[in-house]
């Protein structure tokens, strides 16, 4: 089998490192690709959306099927591109896509299906933006409607810092092209959770759940980030919530894009907020496996990419509904000083080659020099998975290893799986 994995963050490192490991005699191109998917294969030097240039690499390098991991390219149809010249491949049409690549199109979705999400009205104006936020109750939540890297939303504790924040995206252009309609919603208080489903935009195979851990400081403090760490299995994902999450949200988003003639075929990932009072919420939708939840994921998947093979050519016929953790895994990002708003980059990296057996150190903003040097080329640097029996023993694995690895000012938090950790904790002294 000869696989293409599109992108060259820590996401992809651990899809090329999870195909190698379902089937060793496989050959892995990666485009990019970075100093990790080097180790187990080649790199082709071709960005993410250059999309005839990655269908020529598809037919020169004789690829059984392709895996796309950013949302950007699939968001400029490569996926497309790739299928109407009879390439297999995971991932979803430009026109499915638009369910993460436009949040204004995901609320419209969800209002049609009846999918709980947060009230919201959509903007592309300044002036009546700010109306509604001078009536809106705080606090309230901005939202740059499309692709801003994980970064474009913003939770505003009073009107004015919402005001502040509408006029950066709409008028000061702070977002780009991702900013220029934005969403104003409700703000939802609860616990967040990720769950994800493949799909052949019929069937549906649920992932264990994960959570994510967005801010930067540790107990959730500091701004927003691509995401420093994520954990499963996660004990409040019950096999009944997840049937819940089925019911209520993968199965009508599946029927509602296909309804809107944008049948998805791939990952779709929701974004959940469960409410102390038992309420369930979709926060977003992502088109693709999320980055660093499949860095948690994968490793305690075995076999996961022949789903993703099988859904790419067509023949898939999945015997299971949910997949199950072989164990626990705690994933934290080791990140560059400065990130995320202006990350330093140069810095010389060093991972020690006697980490711990149970560690897994998934390559993310890394360069290799030509004497081998490895550097930090990028706000997320490397992503560290510790496994165990549990996800405390996980944990200290994962901590043990983010100690070990070195570059000036790295930034990591400590306390990933905190909650799930904590509860853990008390449920055993309770006895």
């Amino acid at each position: 089998m000869r696989v293409l994995v599109v992108g060259g963050g820590g996401r992809e490192h651990a899809l090329s490192w999870a195909v190698k490991r379902d089937a060793p005699d496989a050959t892995i191109f990666a485009a990019p690709g970075n100093p990790g998917t080097a180790q187990l294969g080649t790199n082709l030097d071709i960005p993410a959306t250059a999309t005839d240039d990655l269908v020529r690499a598809a037919r020169d390098h004789r690829i059984d099927f392709t895996v796309v991991g950013p949302e950007a390219p699939l968001a400029a149809g490569l996926a497309d591109a790739l299928r109407a010249a009879g390439h297999p491949v995971f991932g979803p049409g430009a026109a499915a896509a638009r369910i993460e690549s436009s949040k204004a199109f995901a609320k419209e979705l969800m209002r049609r299906a009846k999918i709980p999400t947060a009230a919201s009205r959509t903007f592309t104006a300044l002036d009546p933006a700010l109306a509604y936020i001078t009536r809106h109750a705080e606090p309230l939540v901005v939202k740059a409607s499309g692709l801003a890297a994980g970064k474009g939303v913003v939770v505003c504790a009073r009107r004015a810092e919402a005001a502040r924040v509408a006029r950066a995206m709409l008028e000061a252009t702070a977002f780009g092209d991702a900013g220029r309609e934005i969403i104003i919603e409700d703000f939802l208080k609860g616990e967040e959770l990720s769950v994800l489903a493949l799909t052949d935009g019929d069937r549906l195979l649920l992932l264990p759940a994960a959570q994510d851990h967005k801010r930067l400081g540790e107990g959730d403090t500091g701004p927003n980030t691509g995401g420093m760490g994520a954990y499963c299995p996660v004990t409040i994902a019950t096999r009944g919530l997840l049937e819940r999450v089925r019911r209520e949200v993968l199965e009508p988003a599946i029927r509602a894009l296909a309804a809107h003639g944008a049948p998805f075929q791939g990952v779709l990932y929701a974004g959940l907020m469960l409410g102390a009072d038992g309420t369930l919420s979709v926060l977003e939708f992502n088109c693709r496996l999320g980055d660093p939840e499949t860095q948690a994921l994968l490793p305690v998947l075995p076999g996961v990419t022949r789903h993703l093979a099988d859904i790419a050519a067509g023949t898939w016929r999945p015997a299971e509904t949910t997949l199950t953790p072989t164990r626990a895994a705690v994933a934290a990002v080791l990140a560059a000083p400065g990130y995320p708003d202006k990350p330093q980059l140069g810095a010389p990296v060093v991972v020690p080659r006697d980490l711990e057996a149970g560690t897994l150190v998934f390559h993310a903003g890394t360069r290799r020099d030509p004497d081998g040097t490895l550097r930090v080329h990028g706000g997320r640097v490397l992503t560290v998975t510790g496994l165990g029996d549990t996800v405390a023993e996980a944990a200290k694995r994962s901590g043990d290893a983010c100690e070990l690895i070195t570059f000036p000012g790295k930034t990591y938090r400590r306390d990933i799986g905190w909650r799930e950790i904590r509860e853990a904790r008390a449920g055993a002294a309770r006895g």
